[in-house]
């Protein structure tokens, strides 16, 4: 998506270890505008597949999520990191290493809002090391519904979660990235069309 890769080019820093800051487009401030944008690229992306919801993680997954389900008329349900009261009865919850946080986080989703032989679009903000997603497609298994298609602002390619998304068995399903980071060796970032 041209209008991201142009913003990431001008205002993404490479702050070492694979970390990308690109907390002036997504993880700290939103631009509306390009998040309402990319919405509509992923929707266009995943025009001929049946949703019935989308899942997230929070809190950077929430806002593409949110445009994107508003694009195809869909619920967006995003898994929490802490577990409030008002999260009674059943829960799905996986575990999953965080990059910029260290340690592993938890990830939890009420059982009410995964149904059983729905399908459901996994969209976050990056695809990386592919651990956040799969806890995430593990947590549609478990409830006994079906990815039908895995949708990220940026993708790292360097760090092998493609691959591993497929070694777990999801290389039927469509993944598709925003924008494609192949390199951030020496301080740069190198995306796919430079």
């Amino acid at each position: 998506m041209k209008a991201l890769v142009e913003r990431i080019r001008a205002e993404g820093q490479n702050l070492g270890s694979g970390i990308l800051k690109i907390d002036s487009i997504l993880n700290h401030q939103l631009d509306p505008r390009l998040m309402m944008q990319m919405g509509e690229e992923m929707a266009r992306l995943f025009a001929g597949i049946h949703v019935d919801r989308i899942l997230t993680a929070e809190i950077s997954g929430i806002a593409p999520a949110l445009t994107t389900g508003y694009v195809l008329n869909v619920p967006v349900v995003y898994a929490r990191k802490l577990k409030p009261i008002t999260m009674a009865g059943p829960v799905f919850l996986e575990t999953a290493p965080s990059h910029t946080k260290g340690g592993e986080v938890n990830l939890l989703v009420s059982a009410e809002f995964l149904h059983a032989g729905e399908n459901v679009l996994i969209i976050d903000d990056f695809l990386a090391s592919g651990k956040t997603l799969l806890a995430l497609a593990r947590m549609v298994k478990s409830a006994k519904a079906t990815v039908v298609g895995v949708g990220v602002v940026v993708e790292k390619t360097f760090e092998g979660g493609r691959d591993l998304m497929i070694k777990a068995g999801y290389g039927g399903v469509p993944i598709h990235a925003l924008a494609t980071i192949i390199g951030m060796d020496d301080g740069t970032i190198t995306l796919k069309d430079d």
